[in-house]
């Protein structure tokens, strides 16, 4: 564990476990303080609507547990605390930070392509919610197969040449995400859309977003206090809260998700 690890989190890590936020979701009644959890092997890593998740050997799969305190209608915004989080560790373990950019909703591209993905889980009853649990996948070692239609996958090791063990990385992230729920715990939401607009990929440029009912084309202008990403079309400007994105110069329509 690095010397710099924040204080009462727990770390946890596990040689294998069938899914990093199944696990902690088990532990959750139990929970006395936030915690990571480290898989070195998932056998059954998911993705966002239920999509698998492909976790090879090598590769970084953990979740974070922990009571939210923040209103139940902003749970969600932990989405960018964790890509905050994620872009400042791999700069960190790297010393780059410029190849590294966001991608709406919830994935970090390394020089154009998917690296590594957020998937936010919670349960409770009605508004009230009893814990929350954010899992992070990052193609450290390898990345999986490309699919069809889907933004070109990479590794860091294979865009970086830089080989890092998973822990190595949790030694990183960890600190990185204190830092940033930290500062959305105090300052809001305002601070943390800033620096993720800053770091954004394609703001400003033509994108597509399909939803669950249509498929919207226009510039990307931003994200809104909500999360929602900002689109404007010829006619209208648009507040999309879920969507898949996909750009132009991929091939052809391109999503991504964790």
């Amino acid at each position: 564990m690095s010397s710099n690890w924040p204080e009462g989190v727990g770390r946890i890590v596990l040689p294998q476990i069938d899914s990093t936020n199944a696990e902690a979701m088990r532990r959750a009644p139990l929970l006395d303080a936030p915690a990571w959890i480290l898989a070195l092997h998932q056998t059954k890593g998911r993705g966002r609507r239920g999509r698998a998740w492909a976790d090879p050997e090598g590769n970084f799969a953990a979740s974070y547990l922990t009571r939210p305190i923040v209103p139940a209608g902003q749970v969600a915004l932990y989405s960018f605390v964790a890509a905050l989080a994620l872009m400042d560790a791999l700069a960190a373990v790297t010393g780059r930070a410029t190849p590294f950019t966001l991608k709406w909703p919830n994935d970090v591209l390394l020089n154009g392509g998917k690296l590594a993905g957020i998937l936010l889980e919670s349960a409770g009853h009605g508004a009230q919610l009893s814990h929350l649990v954010i899992g992070i996948g990052v193609n450290l070692r390898s990345a999986p197969a490309p699919e069809s239609g889907a933004l070109r996958p990479v590794s860091l090791l294979s865009e970086t040449g830089i080989t890092l063990p998973p822990e190595e990385f949790l030694d990183a992230l960890g600190p990185a995400f204190a830092r940033w729920e930290g500062r959305f715990l105090s300052d809001g939401f305002a601070p943390i859309r800033k620096a993720w607009l800053e770091r954004a990929a394609r703001l400003g440029e033509r994108i597509v977003a399909r939803t669950m009912r249509q498929e919207l084309e226009g510039v990307f202008e931003g994200i809104d206090m909500t999360g929602a990403l900002i689109l404007r079309s010829a006619r209208t400007r648009h507040a999309i809260p879920a969507a898949d994105v996909f750009f132009h110069d991929q091939g052809g329509h391109h999503a991504s998700d964790h």
